[in-house]
């Protein structure tokens, strides 16, 4: 019995992940482990997965738009997210709901066209708002409850490429990228 719930539910998650036109997500957290280095002068250092920034890579290459929406501002951050091509970068934010919004509208996205992969209560609201809202393994019991997706990889181990690789595979997608494979091998050095 438990099999079919599963298989239920996964349905419903493939249904609203095909609809995914736009991946949005928090940092720490999420894209990383939450944990900040920070050296003597100030200046912090994160870490990030590189199976995340595959993930990322691929998401590009299925034609999605990807992007950030963060509380905290970080120099480190912007080069990553430049190394990653990501189309938006919202750092400091304190509404992320408000950034949204303004991202969809942009990009005349509805907001069921929309992903946001979160952890902690900052990201609630946008988490309520979107189509597609993704919990990474260990987020906080309110972002569990209202994710439509979670994730089995915790923040900064793999669980942004989980939730793309989830999305691409509901959109029927996946299976066009493993022939790109040599577009991906040449440009892994930015992941």
């Amino acid at each position: 019995m438990l099999g079919f719930f599963k298989r239920i539910l996964n349905r419903l998650q493939a249904a609203r992940a095909r609809k995914v036109a736009l991946i949005l997500m928090d940092v720490d957290g999420t894209l990383t482990d939450g944990t900040l280095y920070v050296l003597p002068d100030g200046q912090e250092i994160k870490g990030y997965h590189v199976q995340d920034g595959l993930g990322i890579f691929l998401a590009h290459l299925a034609g999605l738009k990807l992007g950030i929406i963060t509380g905290k501002t970080s120099r480190a951050l912007e080069v990553r997210a430049g190394r990653l091509g990501l189309e938006e970068l919202h750092q400091g934010i304190i509404d992320k709901k408000k950034v949204l919004l303004e991202i969809a509208q942009r990009h005349q996205l509805r907001l069921e066209q929309v992903a946001f992969i979160g952890d902690d209560l900052g990201d609630l609201e946008v988490m309520r708002a979107v189509g597609f809202p993704a919990a990474v393994a260990d987020a906080h019991p309110a972002i569990k409850k209202t994710a439509r997706y979670l994730c089995h990889r915790p923040g900064g181990r793999g669980a942004v490429r989980e939730v793309i690789e989830f999305i691409l595979k509901a959109q029927g997608r996946w299976a066009s990228l493993q022939e790109r494979a040599s577009e991906i091998k040449s440009s892994s050095q930015n992941l």
